[in-house]
């Protein structure tokens, strides 16, 4: 009987060895923004990645910040594998020691050839994470509810001439850089300006001309609907919402003046359960194809220069980077931000619990 026993240990493992490491019983949970973002991912590249590999993929949602990775890393309870960051959380979130080191060596090259460290943008990889996409964050309008079209950001703080509620994402940034551009700060002073007292009150000042008819957001899709219910007349939005989400029949334009555009890039938390298997999804979310195929679906610019090549004439039309949208663009500082996030999430919060005297013509 031992003998028997010992014989059956030892065939079983002998089998469990043959048995690959990924197999479809395994799921592997990405983390990302929901809405017609994550459709794009979805269609684009995870499920051919779970056809190419048997790996199922459960994608989980969620609206940004590192709060949560932070507490599952240091609870040694990490139930995320990957996440699609916005790349001043991911360079916080590294700085922290909170995310896997990343090598642009293991990732694959261009059709071509061309290695991937070169065929990345500048930017885009990073010493914990890989870029997937260039984002953008523009002025939307409904175009039914204002008596004539805005042209340039000014417009979104001027409720005389384009009077009707406005929304906002729940964060200082975006809205006090372009707080202070509307101001007349020069983009070029914008963050010097926000290292000031002086500054910060400025933005803080030129956001509470519209703050009486203030709605916040959170996620993108959330914006969308706020436009489209006509809860609002205007909003800030991710651009590629409005191309990915609006049919004919919705009046939603995009205003490109000074659209804020930042990097969004793929990490993995330390301490995971699933860290080789995430590595291997990063890889094929991240390759020529799969950037080319997402921004098929929604219009971001693909972080590789050589998935440009693979897209239609009119995709390329409706990105943020497309020559006629770019004129004015802004970038976002994400180094400058993940070192003063936390310091203006305070005086943001502050600022959110102060109230401002509705003038007599906007109340209802």
């Amino acid at each position: 009987m031992k003998r028997s026993k010992l014989a059956t240990l030892l065939l079983t493992a002998g089998l469990a060895a043959l048995v690959p490491l990924t197999t479809a019983a395994e799921t592997l949970r990405v983390v990302s923004w929901g809405g017609s973002y994550v459709r794009s991912q979805i269609l684009g590249f995870i499920r051919p990645f779970e056809q190419s590999t048997g790996i199922d993929v459960e994608v989980l949602e969620y609206a940004g910040g590192i709060g949560e990775i932070r507490a599952q890393v240091e609870s040694w309870n990490v139930r995320w594998d990957a996440v699609d960051l916005q790349l001043f959380d991911a360079i916080k979130a590294c700085d922290a020691g909170l995310l896997e080191k990343l090598d642009p060596d293991t990732l694959p090259p261009a059709p071509d050839g061309t290695p991937a460290r070169e065929d990345f943008i500048d930017g885009a990889l990073t010493e914990c994470g890989v870029g997937n996409v260039i984002g953008s964050t523009v002025v939307a309008y409904d175009s039914d509810q204002l008596p004539s079209e805005p042209t340039h950001l000014e417009d979104f703080f001027d409720t005389r001439k384009f009077p009707g509620r406005r929304a906002l994402r729940r964060t200082p940034k975006v809205n006090l850089e372009w707080a202070l551009i509307a101001d007349g700060v020069e983009p070029d002073s914008v963050y010097a300006e926000l290292e000031t007292r002086d500054g910060v009150d400025r933005a803080f000042r030129m956001l509470d001309r519209i703050k009486p008819v203030l709605s916040w957001w959170r996620t993108g899709s959330e914006a969308v609907q706020l436009l489209e219910s006509g809860k609002v007349a205007m909003s800030s939005v991710y651009s590629g919402r409005v191309h990915a989400t609006a049919d004919a029949q919705t009046p939603l334009k995009i205003v490109w003046d000074h659209q804020v555009w930042y990097l969004d890039v793929w990490s993995i938390p330390m301490n995971g359960e699933n860290i080789d298997t995430a590595r291997e999804f990063i890889r094929f979310a991240t390759s020529t194809r799969s950037l080319a195929n997402q921004a098929g679906y929604i219009p971001y610019g693909p972080a590789r220069r050589s998935s440009m090549a693979l897209l239609a004439p009119e995709v390329r039309r409706r990105l943020p980077t497309a020559e006629e949208n770019f004129r004015t663009a802004f970038e976002s500082d994400d180094r400058w931000w993940s070192e003063n996030i936390d310091r203006l999430n305070h005086e943001f919060r502050q600022w959110l619990k102060r109230e401002v005297m509705v003038p007599e013509r906007l109340r209802r």
